[in-house]
């Protein structure tokens, strides 16, 4: 369970993220919102990359404001990025292997969790690969194959779909589904592809400006005019 209350981020005179409140249980959450409306600001937050100006934030019962940022992962707390961060010079294997130097594997072999993650994610064949020679979609298996690593409470994914095919979104819309009960994890989800989100998301957080706009069962929210409006660009008087 993720808990946040009275979560305030600014640059500058700019709030990011303002008095955000949200408690959200559900295996997967979708967090959506036009852009600029904080949604990496919060993932940030969680991974530590920004330290906000005012809030907490439970994952699991622990308010992770106060782990140190080298210790979330070790604490549960892995994400992907839009970018992928796939090391070039590594291996598929060695792209997680070194991950899992840093984390929990509750005694289990190392190349035993390795090879349970490629062949979750898909890349049981590509193992040997350098990261070099993958194409987008690979890559990003590999960063969604790192987060599953180990024992994680919290996966955070930031724009998984963007740019596939529709063979590669329902590959990703089934491991997307699987993560709870591969790993254990809930899985907080951050992407503008709308058919995604209804498909994978059991709950729905809307942010706009930095707040809470709407949260609730995922179908409801996204036919609320106003998260039309501002997420889907439908004027309100539209969507009504």
């Amino acid at each position: 369970m993720i808990e946040i209350e009275g979560l305030t981020v600014r640059f500058g005179g700019v709030k990011s993220l303002s008095e955000l409140s949200a408690v959200l249980p559900e295996r997967i959450t979708g967090l959506v919102g036009p852009n600029g409306a904080g949604k990496t600001t919060l993932l940030n937050v969680l991974s530590g990359f920004v330290r906000p100006a005012a809030g907490t934030v439970r994952v699991a019962g622990q308010d992770v404001l106060k782990l140190q940022v080298h210790r979330r992962a070790g604490f549960g707390i892995r994400r992907t990025f839009q970018n992928e961060q796939v090391v070039e010079n590594l291996s598929v294997a060695d792209n997680i292997m070194a991950v899992l130097d840093n984390v929990p594997i509750g005694g289990v072999p190392a190349t035993q969790l390795v090879c349970k993650v490629l062949d979750y994610v898909g890349l049981a064949q590509k193992a040997a690969a350098l990261g070099h020679e993958l194409n987008a979609y690979d890559r990003r298996m590999v960063e969604i194959a790192r987060s599953v690593s180990g024992t994680p409470k919290l996966v955070m994914m930031d724009e998984p779909g963007a740019g596939l095919s529709q063979d590669e979104a329902a590959h990703l819309r089934d491991v997307i589904l699987g993560i709870p009960d591969f790993c254990g994890a809930q899985v907080l989800l951050v992407d503008h592809d709308v058919d995604l989100i209804s498909a994978t998301c059991q709950a729905t957080l809307v942010l706009d400006f930095g707040s809470k706009l709407a949260y609730g069962p995922t179908a409801e929210v996204l036919k609320d005019p106003k998260v039309q409006a501002a997420y889907l660009g439908v004027f309100e008087e539209d969507a009504a």
